[in-house]
């Protein structure tokens, strides 16, 4: 489907989507999941170098707004990129950032 072509519905979604990946540690969370990794919360506090709660925090948001889906195997629960294609969305902020 074409940009052009897509609802107010899938407008509104997108939007939802990039105001989500819009802050700074969500980028850096969205990076470390780039590669189709799947990580738990553990592992990405310890990437970061933020408090877990902070990542736990953020994890919230990114799911909740459809970037981020998650898996639950016993007692951890992993996160992956929902739709893998987002990783292109960090490759032109990456590019932009460039000077």
């Amino acid at each position: 489907m074409e940009f052009k072509e897509l609802s107010a519905e899938n407008l509104e979604m997108a939007a939802n989507m990039l105001k989500a990946i819009a802050h700074p540690i969500r980028i850096s969370i969205v990076g470390c999941l780039e590669g189709g990794e799947k990580r738990t919360v553990t592992e990405i506090h310890n990437l970061l170098g933020i408090e877990q709660s902070t990542a736990s925090h953020h994890l919230v948001i990114l799911r909740d707004r459809g970037v981020l889906a998650s898996k639950r195997e016993g007692k951890n629960t992993w996160y992956f990129l929902k739709h893998p294609n987002l990783r292109m969305i960090l490759s032109c902020v990456s590019s932009c950032c460039q000077e």
